[in-house]
């Protein structure tokens, strides 16, 4: 770390002349500098290591190992690579001059030096180190700043966003629940009706068989027979469809959970369930994949876990989103290497979750073998607006609100495993109770 301005400047002189180095050593310090010696390369180096001087003067023309060659050890290592170094040499080539500078020299004095000279190079070399300090300094403000102000960017949209889609879905939930209810409490009634009323037919039919010409043509027209055995099979579809329509309605409730704001116990497992319901849409068949996307489940033995369940939701929506859109890239690559649907590929995501007793935590595991991504990308798929979507189909929020919402609403970890053209995992650690 470099010396603070009120500190003493700590200053190591190089040379494998005494007479110079006592000369030097008395100029500095009548000037107000901490000086340290060494006689050459090695002590000198060995010197940073102990303590890390603020600037370094150095002589070129040493035993053993020149001055370039100590300078380059010096930029080299990460702990002394900044220390700015003057070379002092009676070395007046241009060439020299040169090759001090090419090494990572900061300045350059020919001897004979002059006082004057020799303290103005050294507070130039200084003051500009200043600066570059306190200019790194500023920058990494600047970065923090801008890193939160992204964060704070994410969550205000996310949270307008869950603020908006509660109340969306709290709507059309309220809407379409009404219809559903009307039309599933009047199935069992128009079931019974129209059993009724085929008994009806059937007891005319039995009373009365000599049937009119009339009769038996609209018997003919509407095939009776067929009519009497398909209705009962139409009641149970029209039955399914409501308890599908039901259950979708219920999945937005849950996922959106629009009247919870705080730390409950739930069920992940009913949360991934309810976020795949909400997605089956997306699971089915394409123009480039022959088959639906097959869902592998391996839930553990989870106890009920302490979450926000709407934001865990969020997680869930947009890592299976994610890995849908990554199957759905490898499966158009393959069409178009082939300029067919590739039946081979078996798009799957294979989602497991366990308890981690020691850590008292709950591990989930989503996983997919789409087309993967580079480890360049994967180190910034965090970040807040970084995306490989094109423009319009992608924001760069997604992942950024998951590591959020994992790692500062939930105190747990989210990484990411991944390996092109195979496949990407995201591993999720939660504790089992928020504090």
């Amino acid at each position: 770390m470099y010396s603070n301005q009120n500190e003493q400047i700590n200053i190591l002189v190089v040379d494998d002349t005494p007479d110079n180095l006592r000369l030097l050593s008395a100029m500095l310090t009548t000037q107000g500098y901490e000086v340290r010696k060494a006689l050459n390369g090695k002590m000198a180096l060995s010197a940073c290591q102990i303590l890390q001087p603020d600037l370094i003067l150095l002589d070129i023309n040493m035993p053993e190992m020149n001055g370039y060659e100590v300078c380059q050890e010096l930029k080299t290592d990460e702990i002394t690579f900044e220390i700015p170094v003057i070379f002092i040499s009676a070395l007046d080539d241009v060439l020299d001059k040169v090759k001090a500078f090419d090494v990572g020299g900061s300045d350059y004095i020919t001897k004979p030096f002059h006082a004057a000279e020799v303290i103005s190079r050294i507070e130039n070399q200084i003051n500009l180190r200043r600066l570059q300090i306190k200019l790194y300094e500023k920058n990494v403000l600047l970065e923090k700043a801008l890193e939160d102000l992204q964060a704070a960017q994410v969550q205000q949209i996310h949270h307008e966003k869950m603020f908006a889609l509660g109340h969306l879905v709290a709507g059309i939930a309220h809407e379409v629940n009404n219809p559903i209810s009307f039309i599933y409490g009047n199935l069992e009634h128009a079931r019974e009706y129209i059993e009724n009323l085929v008994t009806l037919v059937e007891t005319y039919q039995q009373e009365y068989p000599h049937l009119t010409t009339k009769i038996r043509e609209i018997q003919q027209q509407i095939d009776l027979e067929f009519l009497k055995k398909d209705l009962p099979s139409l009641i149970d579809a029209m039955y399914r469809g409501v308890e599908r329509i039901r259950s979708i309605v219920l999945a937005l409730q849950n996922f959106a959970r629009h009247d919870e704001t705080g730390s409950k116990l739930v069920d992940i497992h009913h949360s991934i369930d309810n976020t795949i319901i909400m997605l089956q849409h997306r699971l089915e068949k394409t123009k480039y994949r022959e088959q639906a996307v097959k869902i592998v489940k391996k839930y553990g033995n989870l106890p009920l876990i302490s979450c926000y369940a709407s934001e865990l939701n969020q997680v869930f929506m947009h890592l299976l989103n994610n890995a849908i859109d990554a199957l759905d890239e490898q499966a158009e690559s393959f069409y178009r290497k082939q300029k067919l649907a590739d039946s081979t590929f078996t798009p799957t995501i294979c989602i497991s979750t366990q308890e981690i007793e020691s850590e008292s935590a709950a591990r989930i595991c989503i996983s997919d073998n789409g087309v993967g991504m580079s480890e360049e990308v994967r180190k910034c798929i965090f970040n807040p607006f970084f995306t490989t979507k094109p423009v319009g189909k992608g924001r760069g929020l997604g992942l950024s609100i998951c590591d959020q919402i994992i790692v500062q609403k939930h105190s747990g970890t989210i990484l990411c495993n991944s390996t092109p053209q195979q496949g990407t995992e995201f591993v999720i650690k939660i504790p089992l109770k928020q504090f």
